[in-house]
C-alpha cells in the first residue's frame, strides 16, 4: 500500500514540472528551496523531487478568500529575518 492510502503510487515531480504546476518559474522555486520558504522536497540520488501532495499542501497555505483576510502563510522567495545565513553572516570589519 502506498503512503497516501489510496493504492496509487506517490507522484514525484522534478523542479521544472513542480514549478509549472505551481505557476512559478524554475528559478523562483529554487530560491524558495534555498531560503526554506518553499514546499517540502526530497533528494533522490542527486535529484531534487517534489511530491504532488506536498506541492498542493504548500499552495493551500496561501489560500485566502478576500483582500480583507489575513495574509496566507506562503512567504516570498527571499531571505527572512528568522532565517540565519548558513555561512555565519558577514559583518564588515
Amino acid at each position: 500500500m502506498s503512503p497516501n492510502g489510496a493504492g496509487v503510487p506517490q507522484r514525484f515531480l522534478r523542479t521544472p514540472e513542480a514549478a509549472r504546476f505551481l505557476g512559478l518559474s524554475d528559478r523562483t522555486l529554487e530560491k524558495h528551496r534555498t531560503y526554506g520558504t518553499g514546499p517540502a522536497y526530497r533528494k533522490l540520488g542527486g535529484r531534487v523531487v517534489y511530491a504532488l501532495e506536498d506541492l498542493k499542501a504548500w499552495a493551500d497555505r496561501g489560500f485566502i478568500t478576500s483582500t480583507s483576510d489575513p495574509r496566507g502563510s506562503v512567504l516570498p522567495a527571499k531571505r527572512h529575518a528568522a532565517i540565519t545565513p548558513a555561512f555565519g553572516g558577514g559583518q564588515a570589519r
